[in-house]
Parts: C-alpha cells; structure tokens; sequence
C-alpha cells in the first residue's frame, strides 16, 4: 500500500478535536510511509491532514475540480496537483490513485465519496480497503444504518468486514495497514436461475 485517499471536511467543525485528529492522521500515515490523494485544499480538515503528510516528508495529491479553485484555496504545497473539471472526475481520479480510502469527519461531499467507493465495492470494482475515523461518536449513525442495512438484507452479508471504524487516529492507520478486504460481492447481484 503507497497511498491512501482521505475524504474529509474543507471546515473545522466544532471542535479543535476534529482540527488535531486530522493532523494525527496525517502525521500517522507520514510515519507509515503512506502518501496523500484528497480534495487539494488548504483549509478545514483536509488543510490539516494535508499539512501533516507533508511535514512528513511524504507526497501529497491534490485533485481539484475547476469550479471548486476559488472556494476550496488549493494548499500551495502540493506535491502534485491534478486540474479535473467535475467533481465525478475528482471522485473517480482519488479513486483510481488510491489503494485505500479513509472518511474523517466531514459533510456532504464527504458521504458522497464514501458512499461512492463503498458502492464500487459491493459491485466489485475494487476491492481496496475503506475506513471511517468515528471520532467523537461523529460516524455512529451511520455505522448503525450499515448494521440495519446488513440485518435487513440490503447490504450483503459478505461485506460485513468491509467497512474499517475506529475512533484513534492511529488505530485506523494501523487497521488499514493489516486489513484483507472481503471477497467480491458482484455474485450478491447476478440474478437467481429460473426453474
């Protein structure tokens, strides 16, 4: 594993915890040899994780869509900047860069690009490692609804171990590190036979 994709809030969030765990993410994976693929901006959470990686000496990626320039200041220390013109482009240019994903707290575009990879997963597109920093309790709701999704027969059973959750920066790095991911899930979606 070099590099990980790391979707995270452009804002601070309430907290200086949200702040300081997103620098002990960064500085974590810097010391695990990791690499940087997120959003490109300078500020919020992904700012602070960004800022960390490259104290560590480590290469960072930032994938900017054209229309987000403005509002999102791209870090002026990136070691690689990718222009993308969509924000489906960022999306699937982290995702092919990346060989794990990790979700800090975030907003909407963050649940997207969580969402989206966890997607690609149950169909079979990849099956690389994904990961959510539940700091504070902030992912609890949602690692509820998987459970229900699970229980209920709309996630399928064999992703169960698919979703990595921890509330430690550097737990979830290390759980990365030695995370199997499940086997493919796309025999979940093929149609029964007919009798």
């Amino acid at each position: 594993m070099r590099r990980v994709a790391v979707y995270c809030g452009s804002k601070e969030g309430d907290s200086p915890r949200f702040m300081e765990a997103a620098a002990q993410f960064g500085a974590a994976m810097a010391k695990r040899q990791l690499d940087l693929v997120y959003g490109g901006a300078a500020n919020g959470l992904m700012g602070a994780v960004a800022s960390a990686v490259l104290l560590g000496g480590r290469h960072v990626i930032g994938v900017i869509p054209s229309g987000l320039e403005r509002q999102e200041w791209a870090h002026p220390q990136l070691s690689e900047a990718i222009r993308v013109d969509t924000m489906h482009e960022r999306k699937q240019m982290m995702i092919e860069k990346a060989d794990a994903f990790i979700a800090l707290p975030g907003g909407f575009g963050t649940m997207d690009e969580l969402f989206d990879v966890l997607t690609q997963t149950q169909v079979g597109l990849h099956q690389k490692p994904i990961g959510l920093l539940n700091l504070d309790g902030y992912y609890t709701p949602i690692v509820e609804w998987v459970k229900l999704g699970l229980a209920r027969g709309f996630i399928p059973k064999v992703l169960e171990t698919a979703l990595l959750v921890r509330e430690e920066p550097q737990q979830l790095v290390d759980a990365l590190l030695t995370h199997t991911p499940p086997p493919s899930a796309i025999t979940w979606l093929q149609r029964p036979k007919s009798a």
